[in-house]
């Protein structure tokens, strides 16, 4: 028989951390708590989840398909692959099909879908860009050189480009005689008969058009020039203007 001492000596043995954690009836364990995939989809045939959609959104319909492929392409600034408009959308979903649906839907109107290199964009009908088409005139201004250059040819044209040079003590750009020669007002003329054959430059009939000339010989003389304010002055032509070039 065990005394008072040994009694209250005693301590009560804890389960080690071996045994079962029973909570209910005895030999019933905790079932373990997993967390879901969101990339796994559920037994409900649910598309998993995308990168900010709920992860429980079912796929949407082909026409909200649509709608949001429509969305997509008229708020980017340039034209889409597949690809990336796949991306922007929720699992599930078929941009293929929502883009063929899309382009037969547009046919026809001012508005149309179409593919530029493998990628999509809205562009105006063909049928309607005059619509938008505007005519500016644009005014432009003959630098120094180009109205000497001009001067050069129209007083003693035909005139080779040395000879040009010569005149003007500067050497002539290519660019001063380009713009001439794109305004119509300077053509090229016949070749000098001498060693290289240069190629000579003329006045043409714009020329005499735009400054109101029946011909070359009713260009103001030297008098004349000076008595205007043309000469001793290189301002006072700078903001001659100039045509458009013809087609």
């Amino acid at each position: 028989m065990s005394t008072a001492g040994e009694r209250g000596s005693r301590t009560r043995e804890l389960p080690s951390s071996d045994a079962p954690n029973r909570t209910g009836p005895e030999g019933m364990r905790n079932p373990p708590r997993t967390r879901p995939d969101p990339e796994a989809g559920n037994s409900q045939g649910r598309a998993p989840a995308r990168e900010g959609f709920p992860p429980d959104l079912d796929a949407p319909s082909p026409e909200e398909q649509e709608r949001m492929v429509e969305a997509i392409l008229f708020a980017s600034r340039e034209p889409l692959p597949t690809a990336r408009i796949a991306e922007r959308l929720p699992s599930g979903c078929d941009p293929r099909s929502a883009l063929d649906r899309l382009r037969r839907r547009y046919e026809g109107r001012g508005v149309n879908l179409v593919r530029t290199g493998g990628a999509w964009a809205f562009r105006t009908a063909p049928d309607l860009r005059f619509l938008l088409s505007r005519e500016v005139t644009e005014t432009r201004k003959l630098s120094r050189a180009g109205i000497e250059t001009l001067a050069i040819v129209a007083y003693h044209g035909p005139v080779t480009r040395t000879e040009i040079e010569e005149i003007r003590g500067v050497s002539v750009s290519k660019g001063t005689l380009d713009q001439l020669l794109e305004l119509g007002w300077v053509r090229l003329g016949r070749r000098r008969e001498t060693p290289g054959r240069p190629a000579t430059f003329v006045t043409t009939d714009a020329f005499l058009d735009q400054f109101g000339l029946e011909s070359a010989s009713d260009l103001p003389g030297l008098a004349d020039l000076r008595a205007a304010g043309f000469l001793g002055d290189p301002s006072v032509q700078a903001d001659l203007p100039l045509p458009d070039p013809e087609p």
